[in-house]
Formats: C-alpha cells, structure tokens, sequence
C-alpha cells in the first residue's frame, strides 16, 4: 500500500476502535451509554459487534444495584445484579485531568467480572484446556482466576462515588480508567446542565442476573457453531 492508504486504513481502524460514552449522575444515580450519534460519524458503528458491547447502564450506589439493558441477538435483556465488589487501593499520587486534581487508585478484578457481556472463543478454549504444575500434576481449573489490572484517576472536586462501566466506589468521580487493553478518558464534564437530565433505568427485557447472560450467549455462540459445522 501506499503512505496515503496506509494513513486512511489508520483512521479507519482508530475510528472502529475508539467509541463515545455519556455518563451522567446525581448523588446516589448514574448512567452510562454509547453516544451511537458521534459514533456514527467516526464509522465506529459495527452491527457484529453491537452484541458483545454494553447496553445502557444504571447504577444506585445508596442501594448498591445495576440495570443492564443488553441486545443479543434481536432479544432484549435486562440484568440486575449488584454493583462489582472493588477493593480499591487509594494512592498519593496525582495528577491534572484538565481543572481538576486526580488521584490514582488501583485494583485487581476478575476478568469474568468485568467482560461478562462479552464473548470470546479464546476465553473458553482456555477454560477447557487442562493445566499442568511443575510437577506434572493437574491444576484445579475454579482455583484459577483471571484477573485484570485496573489503574483509575478520580477527582474529590466532584464528590460523587461514580464511573463508568463497572467501576464506582471511590470518593470521588472516575474520570479515567485503564483497565487491559482498554483505557477510558473523560474528555469533557459538564455540571449542573441547562436541561434536567432523566436518570433512570430500563424497563424492557427478560430478567437476568450477570452470570445468567453470560451463560446465555456462551450456550448460544457454541449452538451457532454447531449448526455451522452440520451445514458442512
């Protein structure tokens, strides 16, 4: 290829893989959701994809329960759960994040936990593959826990206990996040907004607790293949 076209298949591919969420909170209440406006301008859009990204979060930090409206598959599902347990370790380190003072904190999380409307045929092709110590005995697959490294920046200016995506809890709002290959910036905060923002849950959808759906889409995804290979 030339300069030119390497250059454009760049932007093609930081578009698709950089998406555009609004978190918006009160006290004890947040949201969070794609903007699907902005990402239909950059070409994030992928229909494939769509199934395996998070729907349109609630949370309730005051009683401590997610709503989670997720799409696979043309069925529509509602999970409820509680809000991810994080033993957040608070640092003295900070940083400026635009006006504000941040201070970092980090946190080691099942990966499960935080990837648990998302499929992958790596993740259970290692579940089923057997482990072996150094002494040729068979490791106990439930003894191991993948765990995901997660480093955050929250500020006290905004005294609220809020995130995005799983993450919430600290004193503070997280405005960023690095979490695996993942790294989420808050590029803009705008408090006490002219218009009332409605802060409020879904409704619509077969309820499911997190660890259901993903049963659901892992039993669902091995049925697909299946019936592939019968085709065959």
């Amino acid at each position: 290829m030339s300069e030119a076209q390497k250059k454009q298949v760049q932007v093609r591919m930081k578009n698709r893989l950089e998406k555009n969420y609004v978190l918006s909170f009160n006290k004890e209440e947040s949201t969070f959701y794609e903007d699907e406006k902005l990402d239909a301008m950059s070409g994030a859009t992928d229909s494939w994809g769509k199934n395996f990204t998070p729907g349109m979060q609630y949370k309730n930090v005051k009683t401590n329960s997610q709503i989670q409206s997720q799409e696979f598959y043309g069925k529509q599902f509602l999970v409820k759960d509680k809000l991810q347990v994080i033993d957040w370790k608070l640092g003295a380190k900070t940083k400026q994040i635009g006006k504000y003072t941040c201070f970092k904190a980090t946190a080691s999380i099942p990966t499960i936990e935080l990837t648990w409307y998302n499929f992958s045929w790596d993740s259970q092709r290692s579940s089923n593959e057997k482990k072996i110590d150094s002494t040729g005995a068979e490791i106990d697959e439930e003894a191991i826990i993948d765990m995901t490294e997660v480093e955050a920046w929250y500020t006290p200016q905004i005294p609220v206990g809020h995130g995005p995506l799983e993450y919430w809890g600290l004193p503070g709002l997280i405005i960023e996040v690095s979490a695996g290959n993942t790294i989420m910036l808050c590029s803009k905060i705008v408090m006490n907004p002219d218009e009332k923002v409605e802060i409020e849950a879904s409704e619509k959808g077969k309820v499911v607790s997190k660890n259901e759906y993903n049963e659901i889409i892992v039993e669902k995804m091995k049925e697909f293949r299946n019936n592939r290979g019968r085709r065959r």
